[in-house]
């Protein structure tokens, strides 16, 4: 059995590049608004209303249900949050 190497788990549960780099992306930006949420120290339901979902959505969040959120329903909330949210585009290495 020959072994393969990934650079994230993404990359080796996704079936193509392109569906990889949404999951990372979703998941750095569900990383940044769980840490963002914590330091609040609110509630869920405060939580909820701040960010204007309902708070059964929020626990899905919660609880890491990253395939109920779509990257732009996360940049949507990231906002509200008082995030910023940017992307980076990057070309690959020419050999």
């Amino acid at each position: 059995m020959k072994k393969q190497r990934f650079d994230s788990v993404q990359d080796a549960l996704e079936r193509s590049p392109a569906a990889a780099a949404n999951m990372k992306a979703r998941a750095e930006l569900m990383i940044a608004l769980r840490e963002t949420i914590d330091d609040w120290h609110v509630s869920q339901a405060a939580a909820a209303k701040r960010l204007g979902l309902t708070q059964p959505r929020l626990n899905d969040f919660l609880r890491g249900r990253i395939t109920k959120f779509s990257l732009h329903a996360l940049t949507e909330i990231a906002s509200r949050a008082g995030l910023t949210v940017r992307v980076e585009i990057a070309r690959p290495a020419v050999a």
